[in-house]
């Protein structure tokens, strides 16, 4: 069964100092079955962040349907979905991970981690016991655990990025331009980070500029120009 559908999807926005309405995407289908990893791509300005942000509902588009398979709700239309319901999938199945790390201040990365899991309800014994796992899990270096990370590097704040969505063991997790800025060893480890996604089950949706990273990682590509899947499993 499919996991998650983009059906006749199409989004505008208004300038209103401008007096003006820009049609950021239109009529975009593709579908993604549950475990598979799609990758998005397009030049910039094409709308692969608009979807993603759709998916998750930061933004409400204008026409079409985004159908989820939910744990909790069964297939659900995310578009049309009652706010309380959006919340509930948040915290509970649908992870969203963007190149950019906004936390509390004073806040370390060990807390953070564990504030994740304090969301969903579990006790404290459990967060501190989870944060330490899936920080190991994600390489993150153990010395920076009780650092804030206004001070890492870019791959070392994603790779908290990623484990603070990762802890909730998100059913969908949406990577929004995740290797944007990053050298090469950086993407290495961000690479290896999604394939232990993937082989614990998480269905994924990618942004991603950077053809070569997505080479033989992703199951199926949608290229926004051709509006159609480009290649399975690899780039073309």
């Amino acid at each position: 069964m499919t996991f998650l559908k983009v059906e006749g999807f199409g989004k505008s926005f208004t300038i209103s100092h401008l007096n003006q309405t820009i049609r950021a995407v239109e009529q975009i289908d593709f579908s993604i079955d549950k475990g598979e990893f799609i990758g998005i791509t397009g030049k910039s300005g094409s709308g692969k962040s608009t979807i993603l942000k759709s998916i998750y509902r930061t933004y409400l588009p204008d026409e079409g349907k985004i159908l989820y398979d939910s744990e909790e709700y069964g297939l659900i239309d995310l578009l049309q979905a009652e706010e309380r319901k959006i919340l509930y999938l948040r915290k509970y199945e649908i992870g969203y991970v963007s190149q950019f790390l906004n936390v509390m201040p004073r806040t370390t990365s060990r807390e953070l981690v564990e504030q994740s899991v304090l969301e969903m309800g579990k006790p404290a014994s459990v967060a501190k016991e989870e944060a330490e796992y899936v920080l190991s899990h994600f390489e993150l270096d153990r010395k920076l655990w009780d650092t804030y990370p206004n001070t890492f590097s870019g791959g070392e704040k994603l790779r908290l990025n990623i484990a603070m969505a990762a802890v909730k063991k998100p059913r969908l997790l949406l990577l929004d331009e995740p290797t944007a800025s990053l050298d090469e060893q950086s993407k290495v480890k961000v690479r290896e980070l999604i394939e232990k996604l993937k082989k614990n089950g998480t269905t994924l949706a990618g942004v991603f500029h950077d053809i070569e990273f997505m080479d033989g990682l992703c199951d199926k590509v949608f290229d926004m120009k051709r509006r159609q899947y480009t290649s399975e499993g690899a780039v073309i």
